[in-house]
């Protein structure tokens, strides 16, 4: 379901009440904002008060926080290069995407096995 909603003053938008609904988004939440291939793309923004949870960084050791960030890193890079994947209108049109990128690798590997 599409909705519209008119740009304000100083590029204030209201996101409609149904998709803030279906985001899960309420009043304080942040977001994140991308534009990717033609598109703005808003994302809900996870935050978390750490002063709620003391020993959140006790999780993981110094050296799994490190690969951690190496992986968030990349993977941002990734989306400001536009390395990605959709956006889907659909699960369903996500799940047949990921299986024709299996049989796409499929086929690959079969090629380089026959050579």
């Amino acid at each position: 379901m599409k909705t519209t909603a008119k740009i304000q003053h100083k590029g204030q938008v209201t996101i409609p009440t149904s998709v803030r609904r279906q985001a899960g988004l309420t009043k304080g939440d942040f977001v994140n904002f991308a534009f990717q291939r033609g598109r703005i793309v808003i994302t809900p923004r996870l935050v978390i008060d750490r002063s709620q949870y003391p020993n959140a960084d006790a999780e993981y050791t110094p050296a799994q926080r490190r690969i951690i960030d190496a992986r968030l890193d990349e993977s941002e890079e990734d989306l400001k290069k536009g390395r990605t994947f959709g956006p889907f209108n659909t699960a369903e049109d996500m799940i047949a995407h990921m299986k024709g990128q299996l049989k796409q690798r499929a086929a690959a590997k079969k090629t380089k096995s026959s050579r």
